[in-house]
């Protein structure tokens, strides 16, 4: 277990306070079998269970004294075990947060007791007793000296005088075993991990750096290097950090947040802790996950990044492929290999597909280029085939009766917006879906991953009508990796939906729950969407919700819920009677006299609810959709499970309520209903998605002066105002600062967070942020600076500045608001002089000539108190 801990597993880098295990697969896995192998040490080995440790084992628990029962002597901040030595000393000594323990049996004992906390305290013993072997068998065995053969185990044990010498041998050996077994643990999870070389790494920024610059359309504002000499094997990190495999350092500015400071190894991407303020030294410390390459890292810490490069794919494809034909130079023979897997490499991370093997390419690893890329190849066919698509919307071939659809935009939809897209969805053409991508079809000579031909050979046994060959092919299909879009197409594209679909019309309930369990994951892929609506398939699913089986209703649910993502799908659920058999599902707990006890729901009806909730939310974007959901009483019963402790069912309640919200008549039940109340009350959970949606739901709801008095009357201003200070998470700070600026139209309100400081927090989001969060943000100090009071602190705190440096943008409800939050400061003179030395009157008067007629009005009205108030 000594080598293990000091060969294999990952500690955070010395230098930067006491190093302790780091957060990667790893270290979970070791630890994860190290907890596993102690637990069962009292069943398995009961006599070298009592050994008696030479030192004990000591650590800081986050283990009650109440969590002790029998076999112990409790107190309220001590725990003694029964269990002792032959001095009478107890082999487990706890003293509130310090803890000792003297033996295996005590140390298996205490993992049980320790239950869903059982790999925090194995972590935390670890790295507190950095040698444990040297403490339960003495200094002979010091894993420093790495001398632990099994002779030497043999040797050191026959010459001890200890009588009991023969159970410390067993125990000695157990141990060895155990260190045997984690490294052969930690070389197999290691070898399964395909590394990043420098080549790799200087080709994925290069190519970035490409796509970096000033402008919405950019991937990145900027991407450079922390150092400028690059040292012979490619690296740029300094040779003491080689040795840790890392390669590069990188500062990458993105468009949504902070520059970020990121390492680049052979392991993966991870954010380090920085440069330091005083000496510009980087604090070599990774402070995030461990990520595949540089792109999925910026994928997941930058929404705009990730919106930016699916717009890139294509000519960051045509890039590559003008660079990979028309070389600078002719490359080393060293090089001629590495280039081609970087790009590929690189292009793989952009596009975010599966597995596709090149056997043209020689590698050492196989890479994963992406369906996507093998269908997009032939780019001179591609762009004929775009400009035969435009020659199509714009010659009158295919008259589209309503504008496209923007994928990027944000959520936040008017009632009459969703109206007019319901009756251009019910009365255009089924083939217009405008929001989905192309249909990719594998060419007929590509070289595919095996998993392609073995899902391939499966849905042939389906097709072969018996039933025990059926299930048995069912089971083994959903052992692949059924997220890869490589596995996706193989089923569809030996005809592999049909089948499955026509097993859902069958009697045999597995074979349905196997079906579904399959469509469920692979209908996440748009094409495969598309393909099961062209097939029938939803029909049959609705029909499925009346099933008697929980399970299959269920499972029938969540790939309704799946499929409903563009509008002919929400409007086939509809039209086949599917909302009123979803609404029908939410009635889970009939028999239930007080819903608030979740404790009396049976686990499965709840379930049943959840899914039915989440087919409801995909369902209830569409008009109509949502005012059959109210026809069907679903108000009623979305408000009754609104009171459950139940966090996974709640998400999707609140996520239909506030997406139904936006209707004037929901909007009454809402607060017949006093669902106010609880969604101000899960404004205090700890799930942020959960928070985010009840943001949203006031958001939606605080139109109404009645609704703003009850999220006041029901505290919800203080969790709101508290909100602001997380500002991680943009998609919840863009709800909350909606939900504020909505509730700052009362009076009462803006008074409340004034108190909370929430006018001083609202001040300091007015830079560095999107621009859905700064709509809302603008929003809400316009309301709040109608006082004299919030005028003077939005001065002092330096609100002004910015505030007309938002003046010059282009986003037309960001100038409605900037412009109303202008005007309202224009009002005090000492603003207006700071606003006037800030060319903000002029730029109000530049307004007037903006096309749109609400910015023209709000800036003339901005512009009387600047007349007024002028010297």
């Amino acid at each position: 277990m000594g080598v293990a801990l000091t060969r294999s597993a990952q500690w955070t880098a010395a230098g930067y306070g006491t190093r302790t295990l780091e957060i990667t697969p790893l270290n979970e896995v070791i630890l994860k079998e190290i907890v596993m192998f102690v637990e069962s040490f009292i069943y398995k080995h009961p006599q070298e269970a009592k050994y008696v440790f030479v030192e004990p084992l000591e650590w800081k628990t986050n283990l009650d004294p109440s969590a002790f029962e029998s076999g112990y002597i409790v107190s309220e901040t001590t725990v003694k075990s029964e269990e002792v030595d032959k001095d009478g000393q107890p082999l487990l000594f706890l003293s509130v947060p310090h803890i000792k323990i003297r033996s295996l049996g005590q140390l298996s004992r205490l993992l049980l007791i320790a239950k869903d906390r059982k790999l925090k305290e194995a972590q935390a013993c670890i790295e507190a007793n950095r040698d444990p072997v040297t403490k339960i068998l003495g200094l002979d065995y010091n894993t420093v000296k790495e001398d632990t053969s099994t002779v030497n185990i043999l040797d050191k044990i026959t010459k001890d005088e200890d009588p009991e010498s023969e159970i410390k041998m067993k125990v000695g050996m157990l141990l060895k075993q155990l260190d045997l077994h984690l490294l052969n643990h930690s070389l197999k999870h290691i070898s399964l991990q395909i590394c990043l070389n420098p080549t790799t790494v200087k080709n994925d920024i290069e190519l970035l750096k490409h796509f970096s610059g000033k402008g919405e359309q950019t991937v990145l504002e900027s991407i450079d290097y922390t150092s400028d000499y690059e040292f012979s094997n490619g690296c740029r990190a300094p040779p003491w950090r080689q040795i840790h495999g890392e390669i590069c350092y990188v500062l990458v500015k993105p468009h949504d947040v902070e520059t970020l400071c990121v390492t680049c190894s052979t392991e993966g991407v991870f954010l380090n802790g920085g440069k330091t303020e005083d000496e510009g030294e980087i604090n070599y410390e990774r402070k995030s996950e461990i990520y595949k390459d540089l792109v999925t890292f910026l994928k997941e810490k930058s929404a705009k990044f990730s919106e930016n490069m699916s717009k890139q794919d294509i000519r960051f494809t045509e890039e590559w492929k003008k660079e990979n034909e028309e070389p600078k130079e002719v490359p080393k023979k060293e090089e001629a290999d590495a280039l081609p897997k970087a790009f590929l490499a690189s292009s793989k991370n952009i596009l975010e597909k599966n597995q596709i093997n090149f056997g043209k390419i020689q590698m050492t690893k196989r890479l994963e280029p992406t369906l996507n890329w093998k269908a997009t190849v032939d780019f001179k066919e591609h762009k004929s085939l775009l400009r035969d698509t435009q020659e199509k919307k714009h010659g009158g071939r295919l008259e589209r009766s309503g504008p496209p659809v923007s994928p990027g935009r944000a959520q936040l939809v008017r009632k009459s917006a969703e109206k007019i897209e319901e009756i251009l969805s019910d009365s255009s053409s089924e083939n217009e879906e405008d929001e989905e991508p192309p249909d990719h079809r594998q060419e007929a000579n590509a070289d595919l991953p095996s998993e392609y031909w073995q899902i391939q050979k499966l849905v042939k046994y389906l097709k072969g009508g018996n039933q025990t060959a059926t299930v048995i092919a069912l089971c083994s299909m959903k052992d692949f990796n059924l997220a890869q879009e490589t596995c996706q197409l193989a089923i569809r594209d030996v005809g592999g939906l049909e089948v499955l679909i026509n097993l859902l019309d069958t009697d045999e309930v597995k074979c349905k729950i196997g079906s579904l369990k399959i469509l469920k994951e692979i209908s996440h892929n748009p094409q495969i969407r598309r393909n099961i609506v062209d097939l029938g398939g939803l029909p049959i699913m609705v029909n499925i919700l009346d099933s008697p089986h929980k399970s299959l209703k269920c499972l029938a649910a969540e790939t309704i819920a799946n499929v409903a993502k563009f509008r002919r799908a929400r409007r086939a659920v509809r039209h086949h009677g599917g909302i009123t058999k979803l609404v029908a599902l939410l009635d889970c707990a009939q028999s239930s006299a007080e819903p608030a006890q979740s404790s009396l729901y049976d686990a499965r009806d709840v379930e049943v609810a959840r899914c039915g909730a989440l087919a409801l939310w995909s369902c209830s974007k569409s008009y109509a959709n949502k005012e059959a959901i109210r026809q069907a009483g679903g108000i009623p019963l979305l408000a009754h499970l609104l009171k459950t402790s139940h966090e996974n069912m709640l998400i999707p309640v609140v996520g239909t309520l506030q997406e139904c919200a936006s209707e004037e008549n929901y909007r009454a039940a809402i607060k017949a209903e006093r669902i106010i109340e609880n969604l101000v009350k899960n404004l205090n959970s700890e799930n942020e998605q959960l928070q985010e949606q009840c943001a949203m739901a006031i958001y939606q709801c605080a139109e109404d002066k009645e609704t703003r008095d009850l999220v006041r009357l029901h505290g919800g201003l203080k969790p709101l105002a508290s909100l602001l200070n997380n500002t991680d998470n943009k998609e919840r700070l863009a709800a909350v600062t909606g939900a504020i600026w909505k509730c700052s139209i009362s009076k009462e309100n803006v008074t409340k967070f004034r108190e909370y400081k929430a006018i001083e927090t609202l001040v300091g989001l007015l830079t560095d942020q999107p621009e859905e969060v700064l709509v809302n943000v603008v929003g809400a100090l316009g309301e709040c600076c109608q006082e004299y009071e919030n005028r003077v602190l939005v001065r002092k705190c330096g609100g002004l500045q910015p505030l007309v440096n938002l003046l010059v943008g282009i986003n037309q409800t960001l100038l409605v608001n900037v412009t109303k939050a202008v005007g309202a400061c224009a009002v005090e003179p000492e603003s207006m002089m700071i606003i006037d030395r800030l060319d903000g009157v002029r730029l109000l008067w530049s307004l007037l000539k903006n096309p749109h007629p609400d910015v023209k009005a709000s800036a003339a009205w901005a512009l009387c108190p600047c007349i007024q108030n002028a010297k």
